[in-house]
């Protein structure tokens, strides 16, 4: 399964924080079950994102509670566009049958 991933600096987080945030991220690896498609910064500085895949959410949980005491998590399960689109329409073709 794919997931986005996003995650901002908790409120009041100071240089001291930063500087520990980043001396734990240094020596971080991500669990070999766990495949980065995209591991982005955003440009305001105050978070960033990721687009990853794997069968293991307790490797996701794993990262999470690592990294949480500086920075607040959502993790969205998501699936490809070319994948989605045929499901919306054959939705949609269902709904309006039951309502003809």
């Amino acid at each position: 399964m794919k997931y986005v991933i996003s995650w901002t600096n908790r409120p009041n987080m100071g240089v001291e924080d930063a500087e520990k945030a980043l001396r734990v991220f240094t020596k971080w690896a991500p669990d070999p079950s766990v495949t980065f498609h995209q591991f982005v910064q955003r440009v305001d500085g105050l978070g960033g994102y990721a687009v990853v895949e794997t069968d293991n959410g307790a490797a996701i949980y794993h990262d999470a509670m690592t990294f949480g005491t500086w920075f607040d998590f959502k993790c969205e399960p998501v699936i490809e566009m070319l994948e989605a689109a045929p499901i919306q329409t054959a939705v949609s073709e269902h709904v309006l049958s039951l309502i003809r």
